[in-house]
């Protein structure tokens, strides 16, 4: 007898050939027929008029604290995800010190923005090596499997301690250490090496990040572990040094940096995946990746690019991390009151007037956690409201191609006043929970045509959901779904993408870039990871704000419809929304 049975779907194997009529049998957690199943079977999922995918590999995620204290990796597991990787940007919580988890602490909290009070009260702190950290995750129950990367800047404050907080050069002996730790880590079954040298990443003491300023010899040194191993995978994330210094210069910079990263990816051996964007302070950057990517896949160097399906930005409302009166004195004498009040507040002529009349003050001081783009940002808000838009829900879910006639600026100049007047009226209405969508990176020409470009590109991966990362600005891991949804049936303002083509990008590429062979198709012998999708209904929810976090911090959480069911390892994780039970999710070892 089958454990499992889905019946009449329509199946798309993964790998981007058509989709063909089957039914699907699963037993022992691997799919042992597809075609016209007629055996009994234990369990059965009516999947007429649906579509039948693999589980989807979401490859950038920043669960590292979340995943010891949450079994279901939420929201992901709403948006068809199977299998989550760790440990990306450099960041996590492994290896560590006794004494010095706070450091790390701090370095999260800074750059993936999650509180932490809530990272303190919440993981639960039990290992000093990165193969104990691996090993205690995988003692819980859990409804996903997982990856892990060994962060860049937790193996330089375990091995050189306040030297790398104060951002000094390694030592000879440093690098060995870390060499050796990384190789350990590696030969236990991490799945990879993380480096983080964004501009952007802070702690939230306002430092930069401890691995930002690593130098060449350190990273070639560190890429030196991987020698004689099997597959493993190395991510980074760079500005390309192009946020600092003269914007003539950017190119030349660009390059440098390119070529340091190229020569780590040749010593390693590996493929390396770096981000993709489009930045705001450096529009051509993402052309210059296309292409030296390109070259480099032409010189045998395996160079992948980790490409997000939507813009990249915030939402901003009253109740998020960030809002656009935080930095206005007015405000913040009532920024404490409960939702409702604050709005009813702003509706207080009195109090609009001495708003609108006040200039911001600085946030992003020294020992702040706050970002300078921040400051920059709420002091050029009528500027910047060309690309600030009402969050719109539509029966497909949030619109995240707005027209740029729906900009707040559009508004305010059909107005005739300011767009903060315009943002204030709108975020003052109601009970406050109105959200403002702001697209930084991805948008700058007012649609998603460049994203298209980099989704079509040859070396592009679906990726940089950072999910679990942003609590109170961003929900994207629903992208997986905006993929589906927006991508291959809802968008109007550009050319669409094959189903096909959007399946195999959640599916077999990543979990091939991943070195994971047994998953990320649908076919006889592989590992039962599948959805059953309504592929007519499925859309991502608005976004809401729930205080469901350790120490009751909050959070967007963001759920989906029209997933019928997601299954893992041959066992149904989440059905028509609910959570189950069920939790067969592993550490996967890279290298198994």
């Amino acid at each position: 007898m089958l454990d499992l049975v889905i019946r009449g779907g329509t199946v798309h194997d993964g790998l981007g050939n058509p989709a063909q009529p089957a039914d699907i049998g699963i037993r022992d957690g691997k799919i042992e027929a597809i075609g016209k199943v007629t055996g009994e079977a234990r369990a059965t999922i009516d999947a007429s008029g649906a579509i039948v995918t693999p589980g989807f590999v979401d490859i950038h995620t920043h669960y590292d604290g979340q995943a010891s204290w949450d079994e279901t990796f939420s929201p992901s597991i709403y948006h068809g995800v199977s299998t989550v990787v760790m440990g990306n940007c450099g960041v996590g919580f492994a290896p560590v010190q006794k004494g010095e988890e706070s450091r790390l602490v701090q370095l999260m909290e800074g750059v993936e923005e999650i509180p932490g009070a809530v990272l303190a009260e919440g993981v639960r702190w039990g290992w000093k090596s990165f193969t104990d950290y691996a090993n205690v995750l995988d003692g819980m129950r859990h409804s996903l499997d997982f990856m892990t990367l060994v962060p860049h800047d937790c193996l330089r404050l375990f091995v050189m301690g306040d030297r790398a907080a104060n951002l000094e050069a390694a030592t000879p002996e440093d690098l060995k250490r870390m060499r050796e730790l990384l190789r350990e880590a590696l030969v236990a079954g991490a799945a990879g090496f993380s480096t983080g040298r964004s501009d952007n990443h802070r702690t939230s003491k306002g430092q930069d990040t401890p691995a930002a300023i690593a130098a060449r010899e350190e990273l070639l040194e560190l890429a030196g572990a991987y020698q004689g191993l099997s597959y493993r995978v190395m991510h980074a994330v760079s500005d390309f040094d192009c946020m600092r210094g003269d914007p003539a210069g950017q190119r030349e910079r660009f390059d440098a940096e390119y070529d340091l990263l190229e020569a780590v990816a040749r010593q390693t051996g590996r493929p390396l995946a770096l981000t993709w964007l489009e930045r705001v302070n450096a529009p051509p950057q993402w052309q210059w990746l296309a292409e030296r990517a390109q070259a480099s896949k032409a010189a045998g160097l395996d160079i992948r690019l980790q490409t997000a399906c939507r813009a990249i930005g915030v939402m901003n409302g009253l109740d998020t991390s960030f809002n656009i009166f935080m930095a206005m004195p007015t405000y913040q004498e009532f920024a404490a009151l409960p939702l409702p009040e604050r709005a009813a507040r702003l509706r207080d002529p009195a109090v609009k007037a001495r708003i609108l009349a006040e200039k911001p003050v600085r946030l992003a001081r020294d020992g702040s956690p706050i970002p300078p783009l921040v400051d920059q940002i709420l002091a050029q808000l009528d500027q910047m409201a060309a690309l600030m838009f009402p969050l719109k829900v539509g029966a497909g879910g949030p619109d995240y191609e707005p027209l740029p006639t729906e900009s707040f600026a559009a508004r305010a100049a059909a107005r005739g006043v300011k767009a903060f007047e315009v943002l204030y009226d709108y975020l003052a209405e109601g009970d406050g929970s109105n959200l403002v969508y702001f697209p930084i990176f991805n948008y700058l020409r007012g649609s998603l045509e460049t994203v298209r470009t980099m989704l079509e590109h040859p070396q592009a991966l679906h990726a940089l959901s950072d999910a679990g990362a942003h609590v109170g600005t961003v929900c994207d891991a629903s992208f997986p779904t905006s993929l589906l949804a927006h991508w291959t049936r809802d968008r109007t303002r550009g050319p669409k993408l094959g189903l096909e083509q959007a399946v195999a990008m959640l599916t077999s590429r990543n979990a091939r870039h991943m070195g994971l062979k047994d998953r990320g198709v649908l076919q006889v012998g592989m590992r039962a990871d599948v959805n059953v999708i309504d592929y007519a209904k499925v859309g991502a929810l608005k976004p809401e704000i729930v205080r469901d976090l350790p120490a009751g911090g909050r959070r967007f959480v963001q759920k989906s419809k029209g997933y019928v069911a997601t299954v893992v390892k041959g066992e149904v994780v989440c059905a028509d929304g609910k959570i189950t039970e069920a939790r067969p999710g592993r550490w996967l070892r890279a290298g198994d």
